[in-house]
């Protein structure tokens, strides 16, 4: 697989008012093609929607980002062509009714239909086929999910997988369509202090080829760009270019505007799944 070039991320002022209040206000990066940004936060905080405002799946009410010289939230569409989602409860989840194996061919074929050039579907069935297969192997190496060691190979149902696993096999179905930018939702949920460590390491990895990574968790390491969603959005938070520079809105101040911003962040979700 070539190693796509990443996507430098720009926010400035950015943020999304829900039905009910700010989901998330003032957050500003400046962050180099290839570089690994974590969106830090409790479950509630605006984290997942800020996720999905910088990939072009939600439309931000306030302020502007640019992905790779695309301005959000007027570019969305070409936004959503240069980045790929990992998992994301309501919006994009694995089917846990298929095997891995199942999974992968579905993702390929879906790449291949709405993604790749109308020439590729042209080619001899043979082709095709022996394509699909390439990109496949090389995406399960980058993530790092070796189908042999499965309990039943690539016959092994997705249901089945650990949450490491299950986090391998949808950074490699992101990346056969090799994104610029590769974004993962709760990257570090139900996983063990050795689980979290290995999951940012094949984050770094990803990374290093050139592929800008933005994950969402609840803890950040400290050699990570890293925005923190909160409560205490009023203010503007400054860009901070650079790596394992802390950014965001203001410090959480402990106000009564948490149950807003978590009602907030619930509706404006429900409202990207549905789209």
């Amino acid at each position: 697989m070539d190693s796509p070039h990443g996507a430098a991320v720009k926010a400035e002022n950015f943020g999304l008012k829900g039905p009910r209040g700010w989901v998330f206000r003032g957050m500003g990066l400046d962050a180099r093609p290839g570089s690994l940004i974590a969106v830090e936060g409790s479950s509630g905080s605006g984290r997942t929607c800020l996720l999905l405002a910088l990939t072009g799946r939600m439309k931000a009410t306030e302020g502007h980002a640019e992905i790779a010289g695309h301005r959000l939230p007027r570019h969305m569409a070409a936004v959503r062509k240069i980045a790929a989602l990992g998992p994301v409860a309501g919006v994009n989840e694995l089917d846990q009714s298929l095997t891995v194996a199942e999974q992968l061919r579905e993702g390929a074929l879906l790449q291949r239909r709405y993604e790749g050039p109308v020439r590729a579907l042209l080619r001899p069935r043979g082709e095709r086929r022996a394509t699909a297969e390439t990109r496949i192997e090389d995406a399960l190496a980058a993530a790092g999910l070796d189908l042999a060691t499965l309990p039943k190979g690539p016959r092994t149902s997705v249901r089945d997988l650990e949450r490491l696993e299950a986090i391998r096999l949808s950074v490699a179905i992101a990346l056969l369509g090799s994104p610029r930018l590769l974004a993962l939702d709760d990257l570090d949920l139900k996983l063990s202090d050795a689980e979290r460590a290995e999951a940012w390491t094949l984050l770094r990895s990803i990374a290093a080829r050139g592929t800008t990574v933005l994950a969402v968790c609840s803890e950040a390491p400290d050699d990570v760009t890293v925005l923190r969603t909160g409560a205490a959005q009023a203010e503007p938070a400054a860009a901070a270019p650079g790596t394992g520079e802390k950014t965001g809105p203001a410090e959480d101040t402990g106000t009564t505007e948490d149950t807003e911003d978590t009602k907030g962040a619930d509706d404006a979700l429900s409202e990207a799944g549905r789209a």
